[in-house]
């Protein structure tokens, strides 16, 4: 069998990336003194690179974010600006996902929360978890739609599924009481197997009581999702503005 015959059947096997190195070192006079192991291994780890990055791809896109170019790396952090590196280096490498934490983002309009929990889910997608990304107006508009066509509980199950749910702009529009029903079923759900959610809102966890007209269900969300959830402030400079003065 020839070298071209082994990369077509490499190929063939789905392991491009490997054909690739393969004949990439093939070429490369500087590596004739390299072992044979050696070279298996670099060519295996081009493989693993590819399959990593074709999976991120995969799992960002399945995510839905309204902004998939977020990342930590981005993150912008200012004197005059209440979010800490640490903070946020920390809740990347995603162990709050590994030990069913939620986290809890809050700040006026423009301070950058979509933004931070957007990355949060980039980067727990790197990390090889699926990742459900969906506005709560969003969420309560879609299972109202799901409802009229008998595909309610398949939705339900969409956000119950996911190893991280992300729920921006929590609250920001009044939800009738079916809306909140749903909300602390798929958060008791969630809470029940130690799947972690990431909440974005304007409102701080004690104002919630204000959108929601019964007090036990209030209660029971707070209960559930304030006692095992780490908790950002962002205070500072509008970043839509400041971003749109660098530019």
């Amino acid at each position: 069998m020839t070298f071209d015959d082994a990369y077509d059947k490499l190929v063939s096997f789905r392991v491009r990336a490997f054909a690739d190195k393969c004949k990439e070192i093939a070429d490369d006079s500087s590596l004739d003194d390299v072992g044979f192991l050696e070279k298996v291994a670099i060519a295996t780890e081009a493989e693993e690179r590819v399959r990593h990055d074709r999976r991120v791809e995969k799992y960002n896109k399945a995510a839905r974010f309204s902004n998939p170019m977020a990342c930590v790396e981005d993150i912008i952090y200012l004197p005059n600006r209440t979010i800490s590196k640490e903070s946020v280096i920390r809740l990347a490498n995603c162990e709050f996902i590994r030990n069913g934490h939620n986290v809890i983002v809050t700040s006026p309009t423009g301070a950058g929360k979509s933004y931070l929990v957007q990355a949060l889910g980039n980067a727990a997608c790197r990390h090889g978890h699926k990742v459900r990304y969906i506005r709560h107006a969003d969420f309560c508009r879609e299972l109202n739609v799901a409802r009229k066509i008998d595909e309610h509980y398949d939705l339900m199950e969409e956000f119950e599924g996911s190893h991280l749910l992300i729920l921006d702009d929590l609250f920001l529009e009044d939800s009738d009481m079916r809306n909140v029903t749903d909300l602390l079923e798929v958060i008791t759900h969630r809470a029940d197997a130690k799947a972690s959610i990431i909440i974005a809102s304007q409102l701080t966890p004690e104002q919630w009581h204000l959108r929601i007209d019964t007090k036990i269900i209030a209660d029971a969300l707070l209960d559930r999702l304030v006692h095992n959830s780490y908790t950002i402030v962002i205070d500072g400079p509008n970043m839509r503005e400041y971003c749109s003065s660098l530019t």
